[in-house]
């Protein structure tokens, strides 16, 4: 997987699909900042999220950006998705690698060299570690260290995604300490301050 420095936005989708999303999706997209979209929606039947990811896909491919699909390898290859992102609790990497073939498949390692090896043996894609900052898009179990990066990157050239309460004044420390991209949500669709375009244009 090649890695592009001034493409380091790993970038999830809001918890609801709003009124205004694709608009704002397709103006941050053309950012050309974003690497990774990934569809997280957890309160959505099977079918609506093959309608909202159909459109995503498409505005996706138009800007170069990889669509990714969370915890849900069938909807990733229903939706010919560029891959899947697994957590600890879903299905493993092997059995995904069966169902997506060679397609882009990365887990969360929260803070864990341990996961972390596993993931490497399995061949994910890239490694995801967090929450490195108090996140309010989900519940925080596992807090991640930055010397957690500095010791992964000792034993992988995988690429790194650093996850959890990234925002505009913290996410500098972590690509200066070996993140390779960073996952952002609350900041972007849940900022008090700046609209989702505005949000963005912060991290440069």
């Amino acid at each position: 997987m090649r890695i592009n420095k001034n493409k380091f936005i790993y970038l999830i989708s809001p918890n609801k699909i709003y009124k205004k999303f694709f608009k704002d999706l397709k103006e941050i997209l053309e950012t050309r900042k974003i690497c990774f979209f990934q569809l997280r929606l957890k309160k959505y039947s099977f079918k609506q999220k093959i309608l909202i990811g159909q459109k995503i896909k498409n505005i996706c491919k138009k800007n170069e950006v990889k669509f990714l699909i969370n915890d849900d390898p069938k909807l990733a290859i229903k939706l010919d998705a560029d891959g899947c992102h697994l957590g600890q609790k879903d299905t493993n990497i092997k059995e995904t690698r069966k169902i997506i073939g060679k397609k882009i498949i990365g887990i969360t390692c929260n803070n864990s060299i341990t996961l972390a090896k596993k993931a490497i043996k399995a061949k994910a894609s890239y490694l995801a570690f967090g929450a490195f900052y108090p996140s309010k898009t989900k519940k925080t179990n596992h807090i991640a260290h930055i010397k957690i990066l500095k010791k992964i990157k000792k034993i992988t050239n995988i690429p790194i995604v650093a996850i959890g309460g990234i925002n505009s004044e913290n996410y500098k420390n972590l690509l200066l300490n070996n993140a390779n991209f960073l996952a952002i949500s609350g900041y972007v669709w849940g900022n008090k301050k700046y609209k989702p375009l505005e949000a963005i244009k912060k991290l440069k």
